[in-house]
């Protein structure tokens, strides 16, 4: 079973290759590893590893945070498909795009991207706006008020914001939206339980989508 772990550690050298150590040593293999951010003499990463059949989910945080100063922020299962060139593909894929598709295919990859639950495309006209496209276990957004439509730049829209349905506040469903395509245009992706999505994710987020608009207006080759 694998599972996504994000530590906050010192940034320092050899903190890794001590979390590493102590993981391996638990018999638990590391398969990815994404660096997040890096600032005020921490970095914060997320972690996919492998573990072992007969060792509970609850071990990992325990043999993590063995090592000094190292804290698990979150633990969840992690089903993705695992490979170190996603945003490449992602974009390789929007350039091979036929005409109109390209909603799918962000709303498809983009959960995969960054280790989110779904995502959605929603495209504003004058004062209402409409769900181009969603991934796979999504949440209907038919009928809600999004006060922060049409986006005009990138934010996080945290779980305790008012304008959430009382349902989504208790499953602490944290999203990220970004500017994509025509203005006023926008991708949501969630996650449920957490963690919140942390600056550096959106400002990822806002560069893909930024490349993505490029590249899906492009004439064909």
């Amino acid at each position: 079973m694998s599972y996504l772990l994000r530590l906050v550690v010192p940034d320092k050298p050899g903190i890794l290759g001590a979390v590493a150590t102590a993981l391996g040593t638990a018999g638990i293999d590391i398969v990815s590893l994404d660096v997040l951010e890096r600032g005020n003499g921490v970095a914060v990463d997320d972690v996919v590893v492998d573990l072992p059949p007969d060792r509970l989910p609850d071990s990992l945080i325990t043999v993590a945070q063995s090592v000094p100063g190292v804290q698990v922020e979150s633990l969840r299962p992690f089903a993705g498909a695992l490979d170190t060139h996603r945003e490449l593909e992602l974009l390789d894929a929007l350039a091979r795009a036929a005409e109109g598709t390209a909603g799918k295919v962000l709303a498809a990859e983009l959960p995969r991207v960054f280790h989110s639950g779904w995502a959605v495309v929603l495209s504003a006209t004058g004062g209402s706006w409409d769900v181009v496209a969603a991934s796979e276990a999504a949440p209907s957004f038919d009928g809600m008020t999004l006060p922060w439509m049409p986006l005009s730049g990138p934010r996080l829209l945290p779980s305790e914001g008012d304008w959430l349905p009382e349902r989504w506040r208790e499953m602490a469903i944290e999203m990220m939206a970004a500017p994509y395509g025509d203005p006023g245009c926008a991708v949501v992706l969630g996650r449920s339980g957490g963690p919140a999505f942390r600056r550096s994710e959106l400002l990822r987020l806002a560069h893909l989508t930024g490349i993505a608009t490029t590249v899906t207006s492009l004439p064909p080759a």
